[in-house]
């Protein structure tokens, strides 16, 4: 090796430095980004649920979130930080009082997971609403579950009564072939789309027998004047 090899040589230690601060920057650069965009991602998330429930529970202009538990519902804000369960919405029209409450349901589509949001009326005691969440289904086909017009009619006032215990639903939801239903807790599916409408129909079914019920029993305190 000559001397000007030697003279030329980048030596080991300022360019481990120079590397370790251009890490640590970016680092830094990841976190504050991250700590910028956390409360605008969770204010994006409030509206965009505030909407769907909204659309799944017709005359609703005001939410409350509550925690549904084995023993019963509990508002978010009282439950603890370790607790965990599924949240549902009580919604409000705009005298303050309860039109209903929507709660969550998901099951395995066509191509993914189908996540949706379902609203449910105490009053008639049927579910008045359904929104698609998140899902990868074919557009043009399986999609139809969240907005084609006759298939939508199934949520006008699909039966979720309990039964008579009033620990389940007094008939499962179930989705049958289109063209066949024939029981008002029956979806009629949609021809061409059957496994994306079943997915809805075991969602429906899973959740609405375990919510449902708390629903029922927690009336007084979901009636509380939401406004």
């Amino acid at each position: 090796m000559t001397a000007d090899a030697q003279v030329h040589q980048t030596p080991a230690w300022p360019m481990l430095r120079t590397l370790g601060g251009i890490a640590m920057l970016s680092g830094l650069l990841v976190v504050l980004v991250y700590q910028f965009t956390l409360p605008i991602i969770a204010e994006n998330q409030r509206i965009a649920t505030e909407k769907a429930v909204f659309r799944v529970v017709p005359g609703a202009v005001s939410k409350r979130d509550f925690l549904a538990r084995p023993d019963g519902l509990v508002l978010v804000s009282e439950a603890g930080d370790d607790e965990e369960g599924m949240t549902v919405y009580a919604a409000y029209g705009g005298d303050g009082k309860l039109v209903g409450v929507a709660f969550p349901g998901a099951a395995q589509g066509y191509q993914d997971t189908i996540k949706f949001l379902f609203g449910y009326d105490p009053r008639c005691r049927c579910v008045v609403g359904s929104k698609v969440l998140k899902s990868t289904e074919t557009p043009g086909l399986g999609d139809k579950i969240d907005f084609d017009p006759a298939f939508m009619k199934n949520f006008e006032a699909l039966d979720a009564r309990v039964n008579a215990a009033g620990d389940a639903l007094a008939n499962p939801i179930q989705t049958v072939k289109h063209g066949t239903k024939s029981n008002p807790w029956e979806i009629d599916a949609i021809s061409g789309a059957t496994i994306s409408s079943a997915a809805l129909g075991r969602a429906l079914n899973a959740s609405a027998q375990r919510i449902v019920p708390l629903i029922q029993r927690g009336l007084g305190l979901l009636s509380e004047d939401g406004q």
